[in-house]
């Protein structure tokens, strides 16, 4: 996937981009034939709701399994617009907005199909996924939104409806957030799990560091392990290799250290003076 283009929103400082967090809830996995009964999309600038608009929507004559799940009846559904009268509001909110959604592919895929259905189009090619930034951030042994909101306390509301999903997903990524410390909207969107790619912020800050020789704080996680901060100096980043590799060495003992710099998470200033335990 090709970065996003240069400006805003996605090279705005996370206070002040526009994101439009999305969930829906569907009848079913095909996008192809399955329909989606509710959306939510509420739009966030600086943590704070710009915009918000919250539907049931008619799938017309497909039903699926997914009423097992969200537990919308059929007389609700059927008293329900159908996705073509709403697409309006829905598209307002992402307009200019960057997308954010919890396994994002799935919602992407189905609003694109309502879109095309509707005779119009989705025009979101890039997005957050707050699925991939957890994983990122923290070692938990599941990262599906209702384990999450459970490992970090978040109240989760009615699972499984749209409105419920986006409030408890605004405060995945708000956690996420403080966990990462974001330059800007695109560090996020740079953050890949899986990939073995490192944040340029933070390859950018690591050389910065080098070049003063200034010990700093790398809050690491490695595989499978809680994030830990570590105190080093940095000597030289290895942008030979891949993905790149930050060498220094540790303190108080200083001994020698190379860390994968996909998984350094932050790099913040060391105190000053040092103090050690």
């Amino acid at each position: 996937m090709h970065p996003p283009p240069t400006g805003p929103p996605w090279d705005l400082p996370v206070a002040e981009a526009p994101f439009a967090f999305v969930d829906l809830e569907m009848t079913g996995l095909d996008a192809a034939q399955d329909r989606v009964v509710e959306v939510c999309v509420e739009r966030v600038v600086g943590g704070k709701t710009t915009g918000h608009f919250c539907s049931l929507v008619n799938p017309g004559a497909r039903t699926g399994p997914g009423a097992s799940i969200h537990a919308i009846s059929a007389e609700e559904l059927a008293a329900a617009p159908p996705f073509g009268e709403i697409a309006g509001d829905v598209l307002a909110l992402l307009d200019g907005a960057i997308l954010v959604a919890h396994a994002a592919v799935w919602d992407i895929r189905f609003l694109a199909a309502e879109c095309d259905r509707a005779g119009l189009v989705l025009h979101v090619e890039r997005w957050l996924d707050t699925l991939v930034l957890a994983r990122r951030a923290f070692a938990f042994p599941s990262y599906s939104l209702d384990a999450l909101s459970r490992q970090l306390v978040i109240d989760r509301g009615r699972a499984h409806r749209a409105d419920s999903d986006v409030r408890a997903m605004r405060e995945v990524f708000a956690r996420c957030v403080e966990v990462l410390a974001p330059t800007c909207a695109r560090d996020l969107w740079e953050v890949r799990v899986g990939e073995r790619r490192a944040r340029q912020a933070i390859v950018l800050a690591c050389e910065a560091a080098a070049e003063h020789g200034v010990p700093v704080v790398l809050t690491y996680r490695a595989a499978r392990r809680q994030p830990e901060p570590l105190t080093m100096v940095v000597l030289e980043v290895r942008s030979d290799l891949d993905p790149p590799g930050v060498v220094g060495y540790q303190l108080p003992g200083r001994g020698r250290r190379e860390l994968r710099a996909d998984r350094i998470l932050r790099v913040e200033p060391a105190p000053s003076p040092l103090t050690f335990p």
